[in-house]
């Protein structure tokens, strides 16, 4: 009985070590795992406003334009007391779960460029949205979201039309394209609102939709 009882004991006793070791463990990976992301989003903020020195944190006053995507952060890029622009990080469903995107916005209402942050779709399909080795444009060595990049907020963002598919992958492409015209409306709207600047004038200005739009041709309608 003593024997049962101790054994007993000393199961418990190893239990909440067990779970204590974890939880330590659990924590310093969530804290390492935090660091790298704040690392990534400061690498990723910098590619996009190569010119900003200061990148302030807007996001309390920032709202998605899109119930199905949800702002995380947003920062506005200046360069001493000009703004450059504005950076907002997004996130939206995909055909592996989540996907989250960052979108630059100049003051002219165009695309300063995207940055996929996180996606985890099919390999070799939907995930090439991230591979900067896979080109939707073969000829011009252009990204699936580099082909964003130029674009203006007013441009109809369809997939197939001004917006090239991932081979096979229309869902993906499709997602992603959703989250940056509403990462791009939504901080169009804030610079809008902030008054930093009047939209430009781009009626003679050109964007990106693709001399490689035919590409899409062959792309199948189904899933990854």
């Amino acid at each position: 009985m003593k024997g049962s009882i101790r054994l007993g004991i000393a199961l418990a006793l190893f239990a909440v070590g067990a779970c204590a070791s974890l939880a330590v463990v659990y924590a310093i990976t969530e804290e390492r795992i935090a660091a790298q992301d704040q690392m990534a989003l400061e690498a990723s903020l910098q590619d996009l406003f190569p010119q900003g020195e200061l990148f302030e944190d807007i996001s309390a006053s920032i709202a998605s334009t899109n119930p199905g995507v949800t702002i995380q952060s947003a920062f506005l890029a200046k360069q001493g007391e000009a703004s450059l622009g504005l950076a907002v990080k997004a996130a939206g469903p995909s055909y592996g779960g989540q996907a989250v995107l960052l979108v630059g916005v100049g003051l002219n209402r165009s695309i300063a460029g995207v940055r996929i942050l996180e996606l985890n779709d099919t390999a070799g399909l939907g995930a090439n949205a991230k591979n900067p080795g896979y080109y939707v444009d073969k000829v011009n060595k252009v990204t699936f979201p580099g082909q964003f990049t130029g674009k203006f907020i007013t441009d109809p963002f369809v997939v197939k039309s001004d917006v090239v598919a991932i081979t096979a992958s229309t869902i993906t492409s499709t997602a992603l394209t959703t989250i940056v015209k509403a990462a791009a409306d939504s901080g169009a709207l804030w610079l809008e609102n902030s008054t930093l600047a009047s939209p430009a004038d781009v009626s003679s200005a050109t964007s990106y939709s693709g001399s490689a739009a035919s590409e899409s041709a062959p792309e199948t309608t189904g899933g990854n």
